[in-house]
């Protein structure tokens, strides 16, 4: 049978470490965070996240079944933090590309937390909530339940495949990220036309923006694509524009 869930109240450490502090999920997670972005997944142990606690490793399983319920709960609150203070407006587009970008940026924020947590899935609290709000906003912008479950499916993935592409290239060593990026301009720029005329006509232009997220313009597609839709049903169900409208009658002479 599955180990019962224990409140964190039940769980909390009743004295304080000996720096003082009394530790909480959100303690240990806001730590871990820390030492991710200070060390990578590698640095990332019970033995050094109980001394960056001050606390004896053993205490963190009062909080965690493991160190891999650690990294769901870590994935959570990067979901919680990036729909922190989010409300929706009203227009269904608008506050899904909102959605996207704001957990996308969380992601990318802390990319070898990204790493370890984009292809998981959590069933915690803060995920839950977002999954719930964008099904909602598809509902209410009218698309039928095969057709929202279909958007949200393309919505969330893409988002956490770019934010996944997105950190693994933020978490290189910085010698070979530049390196990386000065590739489109000492290579693919100095291409000439008589090998290779589409890359040499677009170089300059590719030297611009593959060293940014393809994010926003792949979501906005997605969003295209999902509000012609959209728009497409609406006309089905007035009756296609108009086409189906029976003709005048005719006046007898």
């Amino acid at each position: 049978m599955p180990k019962p869930v224990v409140s964190e109240e039940k769980r909390r450490r009743r004295r304080p470490t000996r720096s003082g502090t009394v530790l909480s999920e959100a303690l240990i997670v806001e730590t871990a965070l820390r030492m991710l972005r200070e060390h990578g997944s590698a640095g990332l142990t019970a033995r050094r996240l109980g001394l960056a606690l001050d606390a004896d490793p053993s205490t963190l399983y009062r909080y965690f079944r493991g160190m891999d319920d650690l990294t769901l709960a870590i994935g959570d609150a990067l979901l919680g933090q990036a729909l922190e203070g989010w409300r929706p407006t009203g227009e269904w587009r608008a506050d899904l590309r909102a959605v996207g970008l704001r957990i996308h940026a969380e992601y990318v924020a802390h990319p070898q937390a990204a790493l370890l947590t984009t292809s998981r899935v959590t069933g915690r609290a803060n995920e839950l909530a977002a999954d719930e709000a964008v099904l909602d906003l598809l509902r209410r912008a009218g698309f039928p339940l095969p057709d929202t479950v279909r958007i949200y499916h393309a919505f969330i993935d893409q988002t956490l495949a770019f934010a996944a592409l997105d950190a693994a290239s933020l978490a290189l060593p910085s010698d070979s990220l530049h390196a990386d990026e000065d590739v489109w301009r000492s290579t693919y720029a100095r291409l000439p036309r008589t090998t290779h005329p589409r890359i040499a006509e677009a170089a300059p232009l590719l030297a611009t923006r593959m060293v940014t997220s393809a994010y926003p313009t792949a979501l906005d597609m997605l969003l295209d694509s999902a509000e012609a839709q959209l728009q497409r049903y609406a006309e089905g169900l007035s009756g296609g524009s108009g086409r189906r409208k029976c003709a005048a009658p005719r006046r007898r002479r």
